[in-house]
Formats: C-alpha cells, sequence, structure tokens
C-alpha cells in the first residue's frame, strides 16, 4: 500500500512539474503598423553584399537586404530583387579567397580570376579607367552600388564613373545622366532601408589620409537632408543606419606598429643601432617616430620591412630611418585617426536627428560594432568579434562581412524596425551562415 501511495505522490509530483513548465511564446509574424509590400534597399557595398575584396554571386546572395527581404515575406513583403551576376559569370568582379597559411600563421590569399562579368574599361579624361560590368536589366530593390558616396547621389555624370552603377543603367557609359537618387525613385515603394554614407569616412581613412577627403559635414548633413525627404515624400517609412567607427574594423587593427618593429628587428639586427623606432610618414608626409595609436592598413607590404632601400646615403632598411619611413598611404597616424572619428561623430549627428525628425527606425552600427570589437559576442550558440578571419564577422578584405556577419546585420535591422514600429518581423538564425571559408 506504501509503495502504492509512494508512485501516486511521484505521478503527481511529475504531473505538477510538467504544468509548471515555462512555455516559449514566439510572436505571430506582423507588419505593425508599416506596409511592407514593396521593399527598397538604399547603400553601398555593405548592402550589395560585396565580401573578399570584390562583387560576385555568393556574396550578393547573402546581402543584408536579400535577408530582410526574405523575412518580410512572412508580414506581407513581396519580392525582394537583386541584380545577381549570372551563373556563367558568378565571380563578378573577382574577389580573395583563402588558400592556406604560411609557416608564421599569417594568411595566404590567391585572386579569383575566372568567371567575371567585366565587358570591359571605359578610360574617362581627367578621371581615369573604368571597368564595366555585364549589364543587369531586370527588377531591383536591392540599390547598393560599391564605391559610392552619399555626395554622388546627385551627381548626374556618376553613372559614367562607377562601373556597378553603370551596370544598372539602361544606357552605357559615357552618356549616362541619370542620378542615382532619381534611378531609386523610379519606382514606387512603401518601405526603404539606408545605409548611406560610409564611403564619406571610409575612403579617406583606407587610402591612410592619402588618397581620398572626408566628405564635409554641412554638404553630408545637406545631402542626407535631400535624400531623407525624398524617401519619405509620400509618407513611406523606413530604417536608416550610423556610420561604423571605421577605424575599428580588421582592415585597421591586425598588423601593428610593435610587429612591423619587431619585423624591422628581426630583418636587420642592427637596426637600433641605426634608429630606435620605426618612422611612419604623417599626414604632413613628414618622416616622425610611429606611436601605438598609428593604424597600419591590411594592404601593408610586410616583406617590405627592414629590406635595403637605396638612399642619398646609401642603403637602408625601409621602415626605420628618415630616409625609409613607412609610406603615407600604409598608415593612417593619430590625427588622421582623431579626424575620422571626428567626423564620423558628426555624420551620425546628422543621420541621428533627421531620422528621429522623421520618425525612422535607426540601427545605431557605430555603437553595435563597437560593443562587438570590445566585447565579442554570442548569438544563436555562435561566438563572433572583430578579429580578422577567425572573428568570423569580418571577410578577407577586413572591411566587409561574412556570410555570417551580414546575417548579424539584418537581424540588427530587424530589431530597430520591430521596435519602431510594432511589427514582429522574425530573425534568422546565425548558425545557419558561414564565417570566413577555411581551404
Amino acid at each position: 500500500m506504501k509503495t502504492f501511495k509512494l508512485h501516486i505522490y511521484i505521478v503527481a509530483g511529475l504531473l505538477l512539474l510538467g504544468a509548471c513548465k515555462p512555455e516559449i511564446h514566439t510572436p505571430k509574424p506582423s507588419a505593425g503598423s508599416v506596409d511592407f509590400s514593396r521593399y527598397i534597399a538604399l547603400g553601398n557595398s555593405l548592402t550589395a553584399g560585396y565580401a573578399d575584396g570584390g562583387l560576385y554571386l555568393a556574396g550578393q546572395q547573402v546581402s543584408y537586404p536579400s535577408i530582410i527581404g526574405k523575412q518580410m515575406q512572412s508580414v506581407g513583403g513581396g519580392a525582394f530583387m537583386q541584380p545577381l551576376f549570372s551563373t556563367a559569370q558568378a565571380n563578378g568582379s573577382g574577389y580573395l579567397s583563402l588558400t592556406g597559411f604560411n609557416a608564421d600563421g599569417t594568411p595566404i590569399t590567391t585572386p579569383v580570376t575566372t568567371n567575371l562579368a567585366i565587358r570591359g574599361k571605359l578610360t574617362v579624361p581627367g578621371f581615369g579607367d573604368v571597368t564595366l560590368y555585364t549589364k543587369y536589366t531586370g527588377d531591383i530593390n536591392n540599390y547598393g552600388v560599391p564605391g559610392i558616396k552619399l555626395m554622388h547621389i546627385t551627381y548626374a555624370p556618376y553613372g559614367n564613373l562607377n562601373g556597378y552603377f553603370e551596370r544598372l543603367l539602361p544606357g552605357n557609359a559615357p552618356t549616362n545622366s541619370t542620378t542615382y537618387l532619381g534611378f531609386v525613385m523610379a519606382k514606387p515603394f512603401t518601405f526603404f532601408s539606408n545605409w548611406l554614407g560610409n564611403n564619406d569616412a571610409l575612403g579617406y581613412a583606407t587610402s591612410g589620409g592619402a588618397g581620398d577627403v572626408l566628405t564635409d559635414k554641412n554638404t553630408f548633413a545637406a545631402l542626407y537632408n535631400v535624400l531623407i525627404n525624398t524617401l519619405t515624400a509620400k509618407g513611406q517609412k523606413g530604417v536608416v543606419a550610423t556610420v561604423p567607427d571605421v577605424t575599428s574594423i580588421p582592415y585597421f587593427n591586425t598588423i601593428t606598429v610593435s610587429a612591423i618593429l619587431a619585423g624591422v628587428q628581426k630583418a636587420n639586427p642592427n637596426a637600433k643601432a641605426l634608429y630606435i623606432n620605426a618612422l611612419v610618414s604623417g599626414s604632413t608626409y613628414a618622416p616622425r617616430a610611429a606611436t601605438p595609436n598609428d593604424l597600419i592598413v591590411l594592404t601593408f607590404p610586410t616583406s617590405k620591412i627592414g629590406q635595403p632601400v637605396a638612399t642619398p646615403v646609401g642603403n637602408l632598411p625601409y621602415g626605420l630611418t628618415p630616409y625609409t619611413p613607412i609610406d603615407n598611404q600604409y598608415v593612417l597616424d593619430e590625427k588622421e585617426v582623431a579626424l575620422t572619428e571626428d567626423y564620423v561623430t558628426s555624420y551620425n549627428t546628422t543621420i541621428k536627428s533627421i531620422a528621429a525628425a522623421k520618425g525612422l527606425a535607426v540601427f545605431d552600427a557605430y555603437t553595435f560594432l563597437q560593443n562587438v570589437k570590445l566585447n565579442g559576442m554570442v548569438v544563436d550558440g555562435v561566438s563572433v568579434n572583430s578579429n580578422y578571419i577567425s572573428g568570423g564577422l569580418f571577410s578577407l578584405d577586413g572591411v566587409h562581412l561574412t556570410p555570417r556577419g551580414y546575417a548579424i546585420v539584418a537581424n540588427e535591422f530587424i530589431k530597430a524596425i520591430n521596435d519602431k514600429y510594432n511589427s514582429s518581423i522574425p530573425q534568422v538564425n546565425i548558425s545557419d551562415y558561414n564565417g570566413v571559408k577555411f581551404p
């Protein structure tokens, strides 16, 4: 009898535990206060799905707008069309592939040069050569154009100066006169995402402050006003993203000054007797001692470190003496870093202010990517950080994202949209997307 009662108590206890089991409620997909029937995306290379130093089919297929567009279909979104390269020309502009590692652990990358979508080159007087790509003639929802700046959106000749934009236009260079903003507005839409503005700082930074300029703050503000006023003229809703801290990406944080100093010493054991510090060319091109706050670009040719260079006073090791400093284009010095950060802060103040005035959702990419750099993150059981290659977030060019990185960004956009418009667009599972592809 006691045994029988014990069994009853055990069964009752299990039933009670089962009844108290917490339930996980997944919100039913809902559009909230927004019409997602035609979603379009404006932006530059990040929006286009650029990765590994190029634009190619596999990267386009996992662009963050395409991921968002697919998720929107459960809340009334329509088909999301992208200007994809064909299967026969799947490698598009060409890109970098990870093919191995050197004995010291540094990666070996190899350019992919087959099955490209390049149809020729055009020489523009006063500008230079423009690579032209196979034309795309279908419908478009993803208007991402690698290389475009905010200051280009109303510039009529731009369709002759950027091959990625030229391939989308019906005309051929050098006869195009359709502005980017005019092209985007040619068809009606109900919702937009906008991530223009990155290149207005990135180009200056990646050139080491030597090959590009920062867009004037007032010019940026005026053009961003024009852009958002145009996009919302008929009451359309949207989401915008801030400009990331471009100096925090792996492109600037993989090769360090201390590593260069060690390389110089290794290449020339008598280096300290010649000069105690490595030198860099500053923003005024004057050689000076390197500091830990100087950022060395990922494309720096490390093989040159310590190698003999002919000078008026004899052969001296590269990257060491006032006669052989590290070239300016390979270094964003500490003053240039501060200048870049100041401009990005101004750009983001503009973006947030205009977005608030128009009632738009905001994905604060600056804060998000800063947090990832400082703390890393774990999402869907996957750890990611901002380390080059191993971090899983950034692709082989150290600037653009991996498929996993684009999926994470897509989810952040979706969170911002859901929070602002009371929608419940489902997020994607990050573990379904890969980081850098290893050989």
